[in-house]
């Protein structure tokens, strides 16, 4: 009775995994979630009884509205946008339930069973679990220190493909980035074939040094017309703010956005009212301080873990250095299947990690593996790399 489409879904490894990894007992580097230590409760205290005293807002807020999202919230995500270089009007942007609902209605869009799709190796596996309802034709494409292989991603594009899903800033799971060269080269390939590109910026504040390079959605000059542009691009405010909320966003050309207001209506109307005017002050109030409070924070986080690879690693381990986000990839030992390694880490190590494999189309990756440095302390994430690293030397002398 089940769908063929519904049949495409398979389990999150990351969400069955939290589930153990939650344990006290388990030091974990596994979810890929913000440091509710970090989460800013006063302010919200605040927000929520400024909002229920006021009683005029305080019943708008409890109200339908406007599949689109509320305008003012809207206003405010393209004034940000403008503010890094990618003018556009509130008729391009759409509130979703988080960018995961961007990402599944994207894909109810634009893909179709055997489309092609290009998508990094490895990728962000919720995106994948978003396009694989659709059972699309994934083309994985490698990455290289400045970004996507630009052969490969040409490859992709000549043989047919016209879609491309890219994380250029703080990807998870790698924690990479690409150069400016390189995200020139990508959008001139995708203009080249009259490729879509959507582009996760999902981790695009979250830079340790304040600042970072233009968007792709900045780089794609439109000339200040609503209609036209190569990229479309999700937010959110669950890295920023807290997900909770379940805040998120679609940046595309308006004749995009039009389509994506009407499966809006189809599905759930729209996003809770309450939840985009909470947002809207919270932001308003918090940022960019809170932005700062937040770098600062996963800054040292990164700097604990990296100081710990780089003290407790054999030489046969390798791993990404971020300048942003909350991930550090690992790439193990050929000899190192990480799922087995995994189940040897919770058991005798007491530390939880996501194994890389899911993070690849093609199911490649068996001797690589996330960390996420967001959530532990720091003389845990010291501990935890201690102990990883000690299982790592036992299985690879094996």
């Amino acid at each position: 009775m089940i769908v063929r489409d519904a049949r495409a879904l398979t389990a999150s490894e990351i969400r069955d995994l939290l589930k153990v990894a939650d344990r006290p007992e388990i030091i974990s580097f596994a979810g890929g979630v913000p440091d509710p230590s970090l989460f800013p409760l006063d302010a919200f205290n605040a927000i929520y009884a400024d909002l229920t005293l006021d009683e005029t807002a305080g019943r708008r807020s409890l109200q339908y509205s406007i599949s689109e999202g509320l305008p003012a919230l809207r206003q405010w995500i393209a004034d940000d946008l403008a503010s890094s270089g990618a003018t556009r009007s509130i008729d391009n942007i759409l509130i979703t339930c988080g960018a995961q609902q961007g990402l599944d209605m994207l894909a109810r869009l634009l893909l179709e069973p055997g489309r092609e799709i290009v998508v990094e190796k490895p990728s962000y596996l919720g995106a994948m679990q978003a396009f694989s309802m659709r059972r699309p034709t994934y083309v994985g494409v490698n990455m290289d220190g400045d970004g996507p292989v630009i052969a490969e991603l040409e490859a992709a594009f000549e043989r047919g493909a016209r879609i491309a899903y890219l994380a250029p800033d703080f990807q998870n799971p790698t924690g990479r980035s690409y150069t400016l060269e390189r995200r020139l080269a990508v959008l001139e390939i995708a203009r080249k074939y009259g490729a879509v590109i959507l582009e996760d910026a999902a981790y695009s504040k979250l830079s340790y040094a304040g600042v970072v390079l233009p968007s792709l959605l900045a780089l794609d000059e439109t000339n200040g017309d609503p209609n036209a542009g190569t990229v479309i691009q999700l937010g959110t405010f669950s890295k920023t703010l807290v997900p909770a909320l379940r805040i998120g966003w679609v940046c595309a050309p308006r004749p995009v956005i039009e389509r994506l207001v009407l499966m809006q209506q189809a599905s759930d109307l729209h996003v809770s009212t309450i939840n985009q005017e909470v947002a809207l002050r919270a932001a308003r109030k918090l940022f960019p301080a809170h932005l700062d409070i937040l770098r600062d924070a996963y800054r040292g986080k990164r700097d604990t873990m990296l100081a710990a690879l780089g003290e407790f690693m054999p030489d046969t381990v390798s791993y990404t250095r971020p300048e942003g986000g909350m991930f550090i990839w690992l790439t193990l030992p050929e000899n190192i299947d990480s799922r087995q390694l995994l189940e040897q880490a919770l058991r005798d190590a007491k530390v939880a990690f996501v194994p890389g494999q899911a993070f690849f189309c093609d199911h490649t990756g068996r001797n690589t593996a996330r960390l996420s440095f967001a959530t532990e302390k720091t003389d845990r994430i010291r501990d935890g790399i201690e102990r990883l690293a000690l299982l790592i030397r036992r299985v690879h002398n094996q």
